[in-house]
C-alpha cells in the first residue's frame, strides 16, 4: 500500500485520504446568473494536465485539506501544502 503525506501528521497510509477536486478551478460567481455552459465547464471540465498537477486532498484522520503536487502519469507524490500556508 502507498503512503501519502500529511502536512500535518506525516506519512500515512492512502487508504485514510479522499481526492477533493482539482486544485486552481474557480467557482462561478453564484450571486449572479450562471449559464448552464459556465457551470457544467466548472463541474465537468478537466484540464488533464499531463505530468505535475496540483490536487485537493483531505486526510480523514485530521480532517485537513491541502494541497497535493502529483505527477499524472507515474502519481508520484512531489510535495504537499498545508492551505494555512501562504502559495509560493
Amino acid at each position: 500500500m502507498q503512503q501519502f503525506p500529511c502536512p500535518f501528521c506525516g506519512l500515512r497510509d492512502e487508504r485514510e485520504f479522499w481526492f477533493a477536486g482539482e486544485a486552481g478551478k474557480t467557482r462561478p460567481d453564484t450571486t449572479a446568473r450562471v449559464s448552464d455552459e459556465d457551470w457544467a465547464r466548472y463541474l465537468y471540465a478537466q484540464r488533464n494536465t499531463k505530468g505535475a498537477v496540483d490536487e485537493a486532498w483531505i486526510h480523514l484522520t485530521c480532517r485537513e485539506l491541502f494541497i497535493m503536487q502529483r505527477d499524472s502519469v507515474s502519481m508520484e507524490v512531489l510535495g504537499v501544502r498545508s492551505l494555512r500556508e501562504p502559495e509560493k
